[in-house]
């Protein structure tokens, strides 16, 4: 692990590597988060509460509906989370099985 770029255990390390990210890619697949988890991941890493969503999302009670999963994100609040918060929008556009009517 302690190989240089640019020599031959560089060169072998990098191989490696890519081996072993090629295997756990195929063996291991990550799906992506749910939207809801993806943003409240993002609120806890940021130390964010609901009321920090309002620009966003809309109103507080907009923001809840949202993260208890009785709304789902617009286009607009997907383009606003990952416009201002830089939160993936391959996450964000997925779609959550958890919507329950009102």
């Amino acid at each position: 692990m302690n190989a240089r770029e640019d020599t031959s255990d560089g060169d072998k390390l990098d191989v490696l590597v890519t081996l072993v990210e090629a295997y756990e890619r195929k063996m291991y697949p990550m799906d992506l988060p749910d939207p809801v988890e993806a943003i409240k991941f993002y609120m806890e890493q940021n130390d964010m509460t609901p009321k920090d969503l309002e620009p966003v999302i809309g109103r507080i009670n907009r923001v809840y509906e949202v993260l208890n999963h009785t709304r789902p994100l617009t286009l607009k609040m997907i383009r606003n989370l990952h416009g201002q918060f830089g939160i993936p929008a391959e996450s964000l556009i997925k779609e959550s099985p958890k919507y329950h009517s009102l």
